[in-house]
């Protein structure tokens, strides 16, 4: 059990951040982080107007607008976070490993304490903010070491 990578897609399709989070994460190249962001998100759009189905929580009454929330398989997860101003926050971890959403949530709270806050730091434009990098590290080293849980 443990986590693979975490990528985080704008609302344009732009991959803004992409990295691994452990050893047994694969080695992916910067390419192709670009090319699996921009396809996450096309499918993401794609899966939120095909379903004909209104799922239970929906954010929007006229049918299922959140788009792809999981997928599993292949001993892989893959576990998605879309926020209200559309950013897509995807983390890939190895079965078994345990509440993926609050990590999800989690690592929003720290994308907006640290990321946002930071002067330099433009929205839609790569994360370079050393604070949010050092803050996720230490959420993931936390949970793997079985420590504390997220918020």
């Amino acid at each position: 059990m443990g986590f693979l990578h975490l990528f985080i897609v704008n609302k344009s399709g732009g991959l803004i951040l992409h990295r691994p989070l452990g050893p047994s994460a694969p080695k992916i190249s910067t390419n192709d982080w670009l090319r699996i962001g921009s396809t996450f998100h096309s499918l993401h759009a794609i899966a939120a107007e095909a379903s004909p189905v209104k799922l239970p929580g929906n954010k929007n009454p006229a049918g299922a607008d959140d788009g792809i929330e999981e997928i599993e398989g292949g001993g892989v997860i893959l576990k998605c976070l879309q926020t209200r101003t559309g950013i897509k926050f995807v983390l890939t971890a190895e079965p078994g490993t345990d509440d993926l959403d609050s990590v999800l949530r989690e690592i929003y709270v720290l994308y907006s304490e640290c990321a946002l806050k930071d002067p330099f730091y433009e929205l839609e434009m790569p994360i370079r903010c050393e604070l949010f990098t050092l803050a996720v590290d230490g959420l993931i080293e936390r949970l793997e070491s079985g420590g504390v849980k997220s918020r």
